[in-house]
């Protein structure tokens, strides 16, 4: 019995009589002890010795309690003075409610085996069929485990099987590094300990901060436009936007770009009204389509401006013409534009002056700003629609504080000289990695932006390239499968950033091709 408790359980019989007096000194904090004092009648061990001399009346007169199974037992926390008490420590908390979880699942699934109803449907099975699935065709996704240093980004550590190794990182969406910027944490760690860690509930209860309405109308400049709303993340500012808007304008009929992201499908498919998809970025097929719509129809076009898996830029100005000639509004999404083009980092309407041309703008603060959450810039009154009726603005509990000020640091960063040199030297590495990826011969393909995409076409040699540069060379790319992009165009997502250095590029290439001919796969011949 005393065995079954989790400390007490980790040392042998022998270790247990060495410390029997100042385990039996606490008995009368531990359950398990307890228990054993009433069954136990008769033993040689000094530890059950001690617990038959206990005065039987400090047991029984005791309240019952379950043992929690923590590293807060009463018990262990009384038995400090234990030589034992430190190789106890050191067993991992995670390691032990992990073991407790599992066996609270067994438990679980044991109650709802399918032979004892044959009739009900098995979830489990259901669940486990499914990712069988995927893993049988190389599309499963195995989490890299990567702790990121302040101080040695790009330089990272990625975790197998309890050990660290160095490794450099090709693939974070960090895009300048701000996430680690010393201005963007003195900001960031300044507001936790002066306002706290959470914003304490949603943006309608008690979550509304001045910081809240500091970085909402900084973005607003940002994007010259008269308002921003703040989310959690672009996923759900795209989603919530999109399905609000479309929901209450009459009859709304949106045309959405074949290569949109996850976000702006969902809201799209939420939303329930009618669509059409237009081949992507292709605006002379966008305006055949809006041709055959009436012209009181209300028109929501929405698009990328960088598309964030092949690289490629949108012609902004003719996008927006188009979809005002036949009276349509445009939703784009900046994500992956602001904070690396422009003057000030607005993104390509920036870049490309045509800010005054987009009617609704959608951006992440955790990307190239280096932080967490998104946001919409539009109109006054198409802001104060959605914040009154977007349910997944109001229903979420808001961005904290510490967030707000990095973030507002982040912008303040991008819009200062500093910026534009991190902007200057991420787009003169892209241009090199992209330039000496293709004299190499890698199927590299077209693109104008900052993302370097490297056609594959395989899922599992996509997989396995990647599994070799990271085992083999020290460097994490992560490869891209369905559902991200379609099922035949698997790639490598490759994104240099300006904390690279020429010696790292070197490297890559190299490391690449050896990674890539040992797959199987062939080079270019230039």
């Amino acid at each position: 019995m005393l065995l079954k408790c989790r400390y007490l359980s980790q040392f042998s019989m022998s270790e247990l009589k060495k410390n029997a007096v100042s385990i039996s000194s606490a008995m009368d904090r531990c359950p398990f002890m307890m228990h054993a004092h009433r069954t136990l009648t008769s033993t040689s061990n000094p530890l059950d010795n001690s617990i038959r001399h206990c005065p039987k009346s400090e047991i029984d007169n005791r309240v019952p309690f379950n043992c929690t199974d923590t590293i807060d037992c009463p018990f262990f926390k009384q038995a400090e003075n234990l030589k034992m008490y430190k190789s106890i420590r050191k067993r991992s908390e995670h390691d032990l409610v992990d073991h407790d979880l599992r066996q609270r699942l067994n438990v679980h699934r044991h109650k709802r085996t399918p032979h004892e109803n044959p009739n009900l449907f098995d979830y489990e099975h259901f669940f486990n069929s499914k990712i069988d699935e995927k893993k049988k065709d190389g599309s499963y996704r195995y989490f890299k485990k990567v702790i990121r240093y302040a101080e040695t980004f790009p330089k990272v550590q990625e975790y197998a099987q309890d050990k660290a190794k160095d490794v450099t990182i090709w693939c974070s969406n960090d895009y300048l590094g701000l996430g680690r910027h010393p201005f963007v944490q003195s900001k960031l760690t300044e507001a936790v300990w002066k306002y706290g860690a959470g914003s304490g509930g949603t943006r309608n209860i008690s979550g509304s901060s001045p910081l809240h309405y500091k970085l909402e109308e900084e973005l607003a400049r940002l994007h010259q436009k008269e308002s921003a709303l703040l989310f959690t993340s672009c996923y759900v500012a795209n989603d919530t936007t999109l399905y609000t808007l479309a929901r209450m304008l009459p009859k709304c009929h949106i045309l959405s770009d074949a290569g949109n992201h996850a976000s702006m499908i969902q809201g799209i498919r939420n939303s329930g009204i009618p669509k059409t998809v237009f081949k992507h970025n292709d605006y002379e097929h966008l305006e055949s389509l809006l041709k055959k719509l009436p012209n009181d129809t209300p028109k929501i076009v929405a698009f990328e401006s960088v598309h964030s898996m092949d690289g490629s830029i949108c012609d902004l100005h003719r996008m927006c013409d188009i979809t005002h000639k036949y009276g349509g509004i445009t939703f784009i999404d900046e994500v992956h534009a602001v904070g690396l083009y422009g003057e000030n980092g607005a993104g390509i309407g920036e870049r490309d002056s045509a800010l005054d041309k987009m009617d609704i703008i959608t951006g992440t603060l955790g990307k190239a700003f280096g932080n967490i959450g998104g946001y919409i810039a539009a109109s006054s009154n198409l802001i104060d629609t959605v914040r009154s009726f977007g349910s997944g603005f109001i229903f979420t509990t808001s961005l904290p504080p510490s967030v707000l000020a990095g973030s507002l640091a982040s912008i303040e960063i991008s819009k200062s000289d500093e910026g534009r040199e991190l902007r200057a030297k991420h787009q003169l590495y892209a241009h090199i990695v992209k330039e000496k990826l293709i004299r190499a011969g890698f199927p590299v393909m077209n693109s104008p932006s900052h993302i370097v995409p490297v056609m594959v076409g395989d899922v599992k040699a996509a997989g396995e390239i990647c599994d070799r540069l990271l085992n083999n060379h020290g460097i994490y790319i992560q490869s891209i499968n369905y559902p991200t992009v379609a099922k035949g165009e698997e790639r490598l997502r490759i994104v240099p950033n300006p904390h690279h250095t020429m010696e790292m590029i070197e490297k890559l290439v190299s490391s690449l091709i050896d990674a890539w001919t040992k797959t199987g796969l062939r080079l270019n011949k230039n």
